[in-house]
């Protein structure tokens, strides 16, 4: 169903018309660090960005960039710039306060396009979190990029339409049902990251041939390429 047929007062029409992939990517890796599938919202980038606290294990990314769309600067404000709340002790003799590390805050700038006749015309960025000098101290650092973007993301955009036939434009193989259109969308994100050999990402082995590598290869995750087959059958841990 469009969109624009919906009933927001319809529950039934909440998983139809448009459905958004709201991805973490690691552009250094080409990792993809979380997908959430689903309409847009700040509910689901609030999970999203949860997820990518844990990939993380708490580690503060260096810089992370984004359109404009509001909910992103409030959840990532409340993920990684806002105090964890000290849990009540309960009764008995109150102990002395721990001092705090001082907490790692968090560069956030966004990229704006202006668009005449769908065609781009200008790009305009904007820090949310963080300083000017900041930001450019963690674009100096990064191996990748010496600008504020989203080219990254929307590259590998452009790879997952092509991987996955359910997002091709103008085709009748757009998906009908949302359960099976999120796992389609799983299985094409995270395959990706073992058994997807990335032509950036080779490296020159010992013998001076290129060796091909995955995002995981890239980022320490294995130290080989998955084939499909490795990758569907490997045992998966239950999560609470």
């Amino acid at each position: 169903m469009k969109q624009g047929r919906c009933d927001l007062e319809d529950t039934s029409d909440h998983t139809k018309g448009d459905c958004w992939d709201h991805v973490a990517f690691d552009p250094e890796h080409r990792l993809v660090l979380g997908v959430i599938v689903g309409k847009r919202s700040g509910t689901r980038i609030l999970k999203l960005m949860q997820q990518v606290r844990v990939q993380l294990q708490g580690r503060v990314p260096k810089l992370v960039t984004s359109d404009e769309y509001a909910s992103y600067a409030t959840v990532l404000d409340l993920i990684w710039n806002q105090p964890e709340r000290p849990r009540p002790s309960g009764q008995g003799r109150k102990r002395p306060p721990k001092k705090r590390r001082k907490q790692k805050k968090l560069n956030y700038a966004t990229v704006c396009k202006r668009r005449e006749k769908g065609r781009v015309v200008a790009v305009e960025t904007k820090v949310v979190f963080g300083t000017e000098k900041s930001v450019a101290r963690a674009l100096e650092q990064s191996t990748v990029s010496t600008a504020i973007n989203t080219s990254f993301l929307e590259r590998h955009n452009g790879t997952d339409r092509h991987r996955n036939s359910r997002k091709v434009r103008r085709t009748y193989r757009f998906s009908k049902d949302w359960e099976i259109h999120a796992a389609a969308g799983y299985f094409s994100y995270y395959n990706y990251n073992f058994c997807w050999c990335v032509r950036t990402l080779r490296i020159r082995g010992e013998d001076g041939r290129w060796q091909r590598r995955t995002p995981a290869m890239a980022a320490g995750l294995t130290d080989r390429v998955w084939s499909l087959e490795e990758w569907l059958s490997y045992p998966v841990a239950e999560t609470t």
